[in-house]
């Protein structure tokens, strides 16, 4: 969500709440700085490593940094503002996190380089991310105690880059190896499986083109989020197999920047049930399985369209 202010995430978490009652989430609002962005965060998550800010980027280091422990401290106060205005909250709620290829690909060894260069690098980082969530979750289990369907949204926007070799190296002028897909699902699996272990269901989300999708599916997530636009012929029949075993399928169909054009809730409504037509798939046999979203994260839209979008997410669930 945009925003740089306490009071603009305490706002967001009202919208989330009031808007999407079946299905709000910890809003982030990355604009207000490293720590609050995706890299810094899902550092903030992680246990048992340590990071610090260096100018090329994120490291990991032998004790953390104070940029680091303010990522930490940003990511409690925010829990804190969720705690209290979500009392309440009967249901379902997300949250999400960075993935463990998408860290890999943005945070650097302690002697330089993306970790992704490292096979035992890459792997202790996935651990230690798989460890830090089921932490995660617990806490926040704690804090909200009226949700009965915690649901943990792991986000790869780089998983592709990485599995198809295109993830560029310090220098800039070459790229890294791509990873082998038995390794590349493995370290999914630990976080999903660390996510299931904690009475939660994870989801996998990246709205990158050429996503893996089968390789995705095969690591006992519960449901995909992805840009509708960006589903290649085989990623629809991954997507039509996921629905028709009852997890969860989320398309992203909603503009997540202000549109030149505002689309109308009947016409993004009309597009879902053409996309189930082809599938063969009626949106009553799908009922509670299909998700309808923006197509990415909403931190680049106004105010006023990141509101918008929302709503209109919503009014087209409720048309379906």
């Amino acid at each position: 969500m945009p925003g740089t202010t306490d009071d603009a995430y305490a706002e967001a978490v009202r919208l989330v709440l009031g808007e999407l009652p079946d299905l709000p989430h910890v809003p982030e609002l990355p604009a207000r700085g490293v720590w609050a962005a995706m890299t810094g965060r899902g550092l903030a998550v992680l246990d048992g490593l340590a990071a610090d800010l260096q100018p090329a980027g994120w490291r990991l280091t032998d004790v953390s940094g104070v940029d680091h422990r303010r990522a930490r401290s940003l990511l409690a106060q925010d829990l804190d503002t969720v705690e209290e205005l979500a009392q309440d909250h009967g249901g379902a709620f997300k949250t999400q996190v960075v993935g463990p290829w998408t860290l890999a690909a943005t945070v650097e060894k302690p002697r330089g380089d993306k970790v992704l260069s490292d096979h035992g690098a890459r792997r202790e980082l996935a651990q230690a991310l798989a460890e830090g969530v089921r932490l995660h979750l617990a806490d926040l289990q704690r804090r909200v105690r009226g949700v009965d369907r915690w649901i943990v949204q792991v986000d790869e926007p780089a998983l592709a880059a990485v599995v198809h070799g295109q993830v560029p190296t310090a220098s800039g002028y070459g790229r890294h190896r791509s990873v082998d897909l038995p390794e590349a699902s493995a370290h999914l699996e630990w976080v999903v499986a660390a996510i299931t272990e904690a009475g939660g269901e994870a989801w996998v989300h990246s709205c990158a083109p050429r996503t893996p999708w089968s390789l995705v599916a095969g690591t006992g997530v519960h449901g995909l989020s992805a840009d509708l636009d960006l589903l290649g012929p085989g990623d629809l029949d991954t997507f039509a197999e996921v629905l028709e075993a009852g997890r969860t399928a989320a398309l992203g169909v909603v503009p997540p920047t202000d549109p030149a054009t505002d689309p109308s809730d009947a016409g993004v409504t009309e597009r879902v049930q053409r996309w189930l037509d082809m599938l063969g798939l009626d949106p009553e046999a799908v009922g509670e399985a299909l998700v309808v979203s923006p197509t990415c994260g909403l931190a680049g839209a106004t105010p006023q369209w990141a509101a918008r979008a929302v709503r209109l997410t919503a009014t087209v669930a409720r048309n379906l």
